[in-house]
């Protein structure tokens, strides 16, 4: 008879998903990093840069710091922070895509999807010595203990972690300070001082700081309108604020939501 104890391992361990196997870190365009190897996209396909309206001034900025980084010149790390849906990811996907098409095979987009920062450097000794230089994307970053923003601080600059010379840090949040969670749902347990000053040292450790707000209706439109015009689809203005004013806000998220919302109703496809 088996040992009852030997079918529960064998159990266990067909429940227990496959180990992912490590990708070529040359060979595709973007990966996700969950804490242990690098995995590729399965179908990397970002917006063009100019399907993105009214942001043109963080467009300028993070894709001349991108292009920098992938000729493996002095580049930023960089915090895109502010409203909601106000194009922080898309943008940074976007500039990936373009300087990838501009110089082929030199930068890879690297989205990082574990919350266990402290797995970073396991990736930077990784990537540290090939001939590509990687962009580290970090989205809707926000830490459940002030821990976590000092071991991204140190990896930032000033610690032995730091991330390597063809790696630099892009990271997405809604708040400008970033201020650990237990900060903001504790108040009277921090020094608010403390709290302060822990978020502009993390804040201040990114070379380049990009602020997106809410756009006002003419943005909006304008957003709503660029998308159209390159889907080819008609779209009824009064109809387009009608959805957002539903939603509650005006964004460019939103008004992807409708023309995805206009495209089905068309029987058209956005892939």
């Amino acid at each position: 008879m088996t040992d009852p104890l030997l079918r529960i391992a064998e159990a266990l361990e067909r429940l227990a998903p496959p180990m992912a196997v490590a990708a070529d870190p040359l060979a595709h365009p973007a990966y996700v990093w969950r804490g242990a190897v690098l995995e590729p996209v399965r179908d990397f396909r970002p917006q063009p840069l100019d399907r993105l309206h009214g942001i043109d001034t963080q467009k300028a900025v993070l894709l001349g710091t991108v292009r920098h980084l992938a000729e493996r010149a002095a580049a930023h790390d960089v915090l895109l922070w502010g409203a909601r849906g106000s194009g922080k990811s898309a943008l940074v996907k976007a500039v990936a895509g373009a300087v990838q098409g501009e110089q082929p095979g030199a930068l890879a987009l690297v989205e990082i999807v574990t919350p266990r920062l402290d797995t970073l450097p396991t990736l930077f000794a990784q990537i540290a010595d090939l001939p590509r230089a990687f962009l580290l994307f970090l989205d809707d970053l926000g830490f459940d203990a002030a821990a976590d923003g000092r071991a991204l601080r140190s990896m930032l600059d000033g610690g032995a972690e730091a991330r390597p010379a063809n790696a630099r840090l892009v990271v997405t949040s809604n708040r400008r300070h970033l201020v650990p969670r237990e900060m903001i749902d504790q108040p009277t347990a921090i020094n608010p001082g403390d709290a302060a000053d822990d978020g502009l040292a993390l804040a201040d450790r990114f070379g380049l700081s990009l602020g997106f707000h809410v756009v006002d209706q003419d943005g909006y439109l304008a957003i709503v309108a660029g998308y159209a015009q390159a889907y080819d689809l008609p779209f009824d203005p009064a109809e387009a604020v009608n959805w957002a004013t539903r939603r509650g806000s005006r964004s460019g998220r939103v008004a992807w939501h409708y023309i995805t919302d206009l495209a089905g109703r068309h029987g058209r496809s956005l892939s």
